[in-house]
């Protein structure tokens, strides 16, 4: 079975050379960081997540193209694990799609090794196509890797649900423990606060941020769910970084934070959005 796009023609553009027109402009242009993944891929593999926003390319594109510009510096991993958050409250809590994933760049295959086993080893997940099949968080990282690594991609999408902190500690947990033998990247699917003042959303996102710079995933989600912060993707931040730290790393760093304001002009009402790394 191959799942056929949901958001193409509307988050992002349906036709393969607009697309490709669009991901490279994402890299070059304003926002973006100014300069194009070419040539071969690096070879350090230190990256150990990434959190990339998830909103229409228009807004979110730019930013999002600082995330895998560090991934391709980096290095193509052997194995992506991608965790976006459920907006459309179908399915399971914790879902694992086993369908390759088609985008009009081409298909992303299921990786089968990798994703059965985190549905053995995981007592929460569970193979549940339903809860991806309207949702747009995980579609939408697919053509950034597609254009980034261009063949031979495969990955495993996982849709949380249930974003309490027991039910993101359990999967990041199974993901390291997978990470002893296998050669990992987790990437969060993740926008930041939703319709605010820009002002507004850069304090409380900053606030949020102190404790993923402080290597805390217990504390970020405490405080986001404390606060009502509107931060859709917590709960996947929050797994990629328990992952991230049970693999050794030490770092959160910050690559673009910007909103919707920058494009649109305004700034009255904007939604946030953050591309990090966590090395």
């Amino acid at each position: 079975m191959t799942r056929i796009p949901v958001v193409a023609g509307s988050f992002y553009e349906g036709q393969s050379d607009i697309l490709l027109k669009r991901l490279a402009n994402s890299f070059l242009k304003g926002l973006g960081p100014g300069k194009l993944p070419e040539g071969e891929p690096g070879n350090s593999r230190k990256l150990r997540a990434l959190v990339s926003p998830h909103a229409g390319y228009m807004y979110s594109g730019m930013p999002a193209a600082h995330s895998y510009l560090r991934l391709f510096e980096d290095g193509k991993p052997e194995h992506i694990v991608i965790l976006g958050p459920n907006h459309t409250g179908r399915g399971g809590r914790l879902a694992v799609c086993d369908e390759d994933w088609e985008t009009p760049l081409g298909t992303v295959k299921y990786d089968r090794q990798l994703g059965q086993q985190i549905v053995d080893q995981n007592k929460t997940a569970m193979i549940d196509c339903v809860a991806h099949s309207a949702e747009h968080s995980i579609e939408v990282q697919l053509p950034f890797l597609q254009f980034i690594f261009r063949k031979g991609l495969s990955f495993v999408p996982v849709c949380i649900s249930d974003q309490s902190y027991e039910v993101c500690e359990s999967i990041g947990n199974t993901l390291a423990k997978l990470g002893e033998k296998m050669d990992i990247l987790v990437i969060a699917s993740s926008d930041f606060t939703h319709f605010e003042t820009a002002e507004s959303a850069k304090k409380k996102d900053n606030q949020a941020l102190e404790y993923l710079e402080n290597m805390d995933p217990e504390g970020f989600l405490r405080f986001v769910r404390g606060h009502g912060l509107s931060i859709c993707g917590a709960g996947p931040i929050a797994a990629a970084m328990i992952f991230a730290i049970q693999r050794g790393a030490t770092e959160f760093k910050v690559l673009k934070y910007t909103n919707s304001g920058e494009v649109t002009g305004d700034k009255g009402h904007v939604v946030a959005y953050c591309a990090a790394e966590i090395l």
